[in-house]
């Protein structure tokens, strides 16, 4: 590697060739203030924030799309510098919502944090904001077009990761805005409720539709038992709200910060994730035996499952029938849980902390009330909105002593803490599937094969002579590669997992701003270190899981677990 000698303010540092002057300067400890720069998408250079001054050119030059060359003498921090970034904040707050207490994302906000560290204290420009109908027609997804900055993060996002060009530029010089093509809602746009927009956005143009207040209302209301979910990922994701190291493992203080909350009983969808992989591997065995459609695709990613309605409705064959550990749960809360308790089901409040905005959608599929009447899951949360109804209560997430989790719904097994991480969902069914089919004990638990954040990985895998051949896929983008090999006739697999976001439910679209594959590689690390410090690492060996079948679901695939447990889906093609 061709290493290049540049100063940076007046220090000497030896870098890569090719290193931009941003990435140059973080490695001396100096920060350049950008907004549209993210380090998993191309440079746009479209901000002008991080502009630089360096030696014999004539004008400033935008650190993140330029390189360094050997010799090169830069400064970040001159008075021209500090000028023109202050101008361009300036201009950007003169075309801006600037109700700063009242946003969503204010004290998270890229813009205002700038402004703030470089000394805007107000604009001397007239605010020309036209303002515009915020578009709440998504169930997941809030829309607010007064606070776009128009960085193009929203767009890279979406067409290039995602595969789906719901956003993009639209008019011209001054009035151009970002939206769905000729304007549209998001709801008549074919999006599918994945967030990943959100989770890029540097400001509020694009959060998760809050739901914090029901919530509220719900504990505060004695005539309702309010019982919550943990998904796999949030333990490995809720710290970085309160300022611990990415991958920080906080099942303990997340389930004591719940109780802080006021919450009945505290429950782990890991419960309901073990349950998933015993109907889901069932589902598959039988569809190998007796003929059925193969390959199988797993159904527990709702933003997945709105892309093959809106985009592939002719391969919905293929989708395991088995509901996600999120609504299993809320079906079990409402049925089994309710009889246990003496509860009725209509006292029962169900919440689940997700690390999805598309369960937000999920959870209000008219399918989805067990009973017919009553939904199974009355409110979902993000990881982001359990941050801030703790900082709303006064909750010192880092000084909580750990708690354990209830009572029946609060054993699980490391299988069902992985289905966090991309390739998580098939080592658990293959963990069960192996040791079902041989009856052999499965030597070694860890299929390394389908970890990782590369692209679409497939592996092997030997059930007594019978080689069972497996995929997985994560991003829509990859998805839709995957779904071209099955209508081509190609996709030689019997069983494939597709997680919408990138990385898998550690990159969900709820999770905390700031995702790059950098931290999800931390995330996902430390899902794997959790499995491994659980007792039990095989879902069909949860005691609980084994009660609930013989007290209740009788057997799996069985008529209870039918209609509880599986659903079906809908050509919703646009």
């Amino acid at each position: 590697m061709n290493m290049i000698n540049i100063k940076i303010n007046n220090k000497e540092v030896k870098v890569p060739e090719g290193t931009t002057i941003l990435n140059a300067a973080k490695e001396i400890g100096i920060t350049i203030p950008n907004l549209c720069y993210h380090p998993d998408q191309e440079v746009k250079a479209n901000c002008r924030v991080c502009v630089v001054e360096v030696e014999g050119f004539r004008t400033l030059q935008a650190s993140c799309a330029t390189a360094v060359k050997e010799g090169m003498i830069i400064r970040t921090n001159t008075k021209k510098v500090r000028q023109a970034r202050k101008v361009v904040i300036e201009l950007l707050l003169a075309n801006h919502d600037l109700n700063c207490i009242a946003c969503k994302r204010n004290t998270k906000c890229s813009l205002q944090a700038i402004a703030a560290n470089i000394g805007v204290r107000e604009s001397p420009f007239t605010n020309v904001l036209i303002r515009q109908e915020i578009d709440t027609s998504s169930p997941s997804i809030e829309r607010n077009q007064n606070k776009c900055i128009k960085c193009g993060r929203c767009i890279q996002m979406c067409s290039q990761v995602q595969g789906l060009a719901i956003l993009d530029y639209i008019g011209r010089a001054d009035s151009v805005n970002v939206k769905p093509a000729f304007g549209m809602y998001l709801n008549n746009a074919a999006c599918v409720s994945c967030g990943q927009c959100s989770a890029v956005c540097p400001v509020a143009a694009i959060t998760e539709k809050e739901d914090i207040e029901k919530v509220w209302e719900a504990i505060n209301n004695p005539a309702k038992t309010v019982v919550v979910q943990t998904a796999p990922a949030v333990r490995v994701s809720l710290g970085e709200e309160f300022g611990l190291e990415p991958g920080s493992i906080v099942t303990g203080k997340l389930v004591a910060s719940l109780r802080e909350l006021g919450f009945d009983k505290v429950f782990d969808t890991d419960f309901t994730a073990d349950l998933t992989i015993i109907e889901e591997g069932h589902e598959l065995l039988k569809r190998i035996k007796e003929g059925g459609v193969l390959p199988m695709l797993t159904s527990c990613s709702p933003g997945w499952i709105n892309f093959i309605e809106q985009y592939y409705p002719e391969l919905l064959p293929h989708l395991s029938s088995c509901k996600s550990p999120q609504q299993m749960f809320g079906a079990l809360a409402k049925s089994y849980y309710s009889e246990k308790s003496g509860i009725r089901p209509e006292d029962i409040f169900s919440v689940s902390i997700m690390p999805c905005t598309a369960k937000k959608f999920e959870a209000k599929r008219p399918e989805m009330r067990a009973d017919g009447i009553n939904y199974d899951v009355d409110v979902v949360l993000t990881t982001r909105e359990l941050g801030k109804m703790l900082r709303q209560a006064g909750v010192d997430f880092n000084l909580l002593e750990d708690s354990d989790y209830d009572a029946p719904f609060g054993i699980s097994t490391g299988a069902a803490a992985i289905f966090g991480a991309t390739g998580g969902v098939m080592e658990a069914a293959l963990r069960t599937v192996y040791e079902v089919v041989t009856g052999k004990a499965l030597q070694n638990l860890d299929f390394k094969g389908v970890r990782g954040l590369e692209g679409i990985k497939e592996a092997e895998v030997d059930l007594d002579g019978t080689i069972v051949k497996v995929a997985v896929a994560h991003s829509l983008s990859k998805a839709r590669k995957v779904m071209e090999l099955i209508k081509s006739g190609k996709a030689d697999y019997t069983f494939i997992e597709i997680m919408c976001c990138p990385g898998g439910c550690i990159g969900g679209g709820g999770q905390p701003i700031g995702g790059t594959d950098e931290l999800r590689t931390k995330r996902m690390n430390a899902i794997y270190e959790a499995d491994l410090g659980l007792p039990l690492r095989k879902s069909h060996e949860n005691p609980a899981v084994k009660e609930l079948y013989k007290d209740f679901l009788i057997e799996p695939l069985g008529e209870k677990s039918h209609h509880l447990l599986h659903t079906t889906y809908t050509d919703r093609k646009k």
